[in-house]
């Protein structure tokens, strides 16, 4: 008779939890997947036509929303750019930055949306895009010549270096919870 107690106690609980969890799961996860910086990443996500989902998933893994972070290679702000891909990018727009600009919001998203768009016109797919965006270009292009990778991205799990492997795994599945969390408000 306790043994029977003791489990429907803790079905109970477990019911419970579960109710909690289902009714309040999206207010949590968006706690979680943040959609901060909006007019920035709105307004260049439509001018270079990326998925604005695919970029808070980017600055999510990139900087986790920290303006001011830094790697460890040197990439800066939010879309962790380094000093050559933003001066390249902003050349390529016609925009004059200096070395302080990289740290402003809106340059630093300007300049990693243009970039992020460029590599998704280049290689077609966005996980290569991926790939290239963390590995670099000459890599991408390495390995698809070699046929470590197709050209189609269709096998992305054979990156070489595990940190671009896992990047790239993270960021499609933030991307498809962005857009569960978010397209299903409208």
């Amino acid at each position: 008779m306790k043994k029977v107690r003791i489990l429907i106690v803790i079905v109970i609980i477990i019911s419970i939890i579960f109710f909690i969890m289902c009714k309040f799961r999206t207010p949590i996860l968006q706690k979680i997947y943040v959609t901060q910086y909006e007019e920035y990443v709105d307004k260049y996500s439509k001018k270079y036509n990326v998925d604005k989902y695919l970029v808070y998933s980017i600055i999510k893994a990139e900087s986790n929303f920290k303006k001011e972070a830094t790697s460890n290679k040197g990439a800066k702000g939010l879309m962790q750019l380094m000093d050559t891909t933003a001066y390249d990018v902003a050349r390529s727009i016609d925009l004059d930055i200096n070395e302080s600009d990289i740290w402003s919001p809106e340059i630093n998203i300007n300049l990693g949306v243009k970039y992020i768009a460029s590599l998704i016109d280049k290689y077609k797919n966005i996980e290569l895009a991926l790939v290239a965006y963390n590995a670099g270009i000459g890599k991408v292009d390495s390995w698809i010549e070699k046929g470590t990778l197709k050209k189609d991205g269709s096998n992305v799990e054979n990156v070489p270096y595990m940190e671009t492997n896992n990047y790239v795994r993270k960021i499609l599945r933030d991307f498809d919870i962005y857009k569960q969390l978010y397209n299903s408000e409208k």
